[in-house]
């Protein structure tokens, strides 16, 4: 699969998030928008009446990635109402594979997250019940935080456990993807990227967006697992 570049609003300005929509919205592939609740995570974000209001200005489909206590209960209502990508994590989901079911069964596709130290080795027998993998690559809760490279063994062996079985999953890494960060993940095996400070915080969004594809396409095409 071509990589997919998912900027994340997290890095955006909150008053001005539909413009801050528009500006990547001819290159990007996903908005990722970060609902965190103060409880799962150490941050206060945004929630469903804010991602109600952006579907209605985004021509982007939403890849919600919530970071919240209670997915079980909430996560369902992200997809009823529109988003096209709901992911849950795993260290806080008591029903993960009904939540998914409920997930995919709204019309969204349905993803798992799984923080830094998690092994992703107890998740391989649900990898078919999902639709996308998510291994975060800082600590979940803020934006702006350093790359943790101790990780790329774990999306080594995440594309392997997929690979493996032949599924089209999707794996997704989140937190210091930048363009010193984004070729050491595609070619680890990662193929959904986000990016919230290396775009956001770029003079032109768009055009860094473009140029992180293109870093991630060149990895992507030399890594031996694409082959």
């Amino acid at each position: 699969m071509a990589p997919q570049i998912s900027p994340s609003i997290l890095s955006a300005d909150f008053a001005n998030l539909a413009g801050d929509v528009a500006a990547i919205s001819d290159v990007a592939d996903w908005v990722h928008v970060d609902v965190m609740d103060n409880h799962f995570v150490p941050n206060l974000t945004i929630g469903l009446p804010v991602v109600r209001a952006l579907l209605k200005h985004s021509p982007l489909p939403l890849d919600c990635h919530l970071m919240i206590e209670d997915p079980d209960r909430w996560a369902p209502q992200f997809a009823e109402a529109g988003a096209q990508s709901v992911t849950i994590h795993a260290e806080a989901a008591k029903a993960p594979i009904r939540t998914l079911r409920t997930i995919r069964a709204a019309g969204a596709r349905s993803g798992l997250a799984i923080n830094p130290a998690t092994p992703v080795e107890p998740y391989e027998d649900i990898l078919g019940e999902i639709d996308m993998l998510l291994l975060m690559t800082v600590e979940p809760g803020f934006g702006g935080q350093k790359f943790l490279d101790v990780v790329l063994p774990k999306v080594r062996r995440a594309r392997e456990l997929i690979k493996g079985r032949d599924l089209p999953v999707w794996l997704q890494v989140d937190g210091g993807v930048s363009a010193e960060t984004i070729e050491r993940c595609a070619e680890a095996g990662a193929d959904v990227f986000v990016a919230g400070n290396a775009v956001y915080g770029a003079e032109d969004p768009a055009e860094a967006v473009q140029k992180l594809r293109q870093q991630a396409a060149g990895a992507t095409s030399a890594a031996a697992w694409s082959v």
